[in-house]
């Protein structure tokens, strides 16, 4: 069984950096989509950045810049280097995992076979 268990969460100010960690368990299969997602309250799940297997990454318009995504295999580890935080970044994150590609990803995470249960990042200005 798969557990993605996400940390790292916190509040900083305005400018500030934070890095999220995904330790995934489980995870049998040589290929992979991992992304990180955050869903802000009253607001819908959107995606913020995604690396798979073949080492290709994808950054949200919003991340661009200012977000780093990156895995260690040996660890275990998806990881999501946030630098420049801004207010708007506010929002609980989560980290998924896709066993085939970044389809899923890129529509927004539906269909993505495991979740983490998030982790709340609170940027004040």
């Amino acid at each position: 069984q798969v557990h993605m268990v996400e940390s790292g969460g916190g509040s900083v100010q305005a400018g500030g950096s934070l890095t999220l960690s995904c330790v995934v368990s489980g995870y049998r299969y040589s290929r992979y989509c991992m992304g990180w997602f955050r869903q802000a309250a009253g607001k819908a799940r959107e995606e913020v950045a995604a690396i798979d297997s073949d080492g290709w990454t994808t950054f949200a318009d919003s991340a661009k810049g200012r977000f780093t995504i990156s895995i260690d295999n040996a660890k275990n580890t998806l990881y999501l280097q946030m630098n420049s935080l801004k207010p708007e970044d506010t929002a609980m994150y989560y980290c998924a995992a896709d066993a085939v590609d970044c389809e899923g990803y890129l529509r927004g995470g539906y269909g993505m076979d495991y979740w983490g249960k998030g982790t709340l990042v609170t940027i004040s200005s």
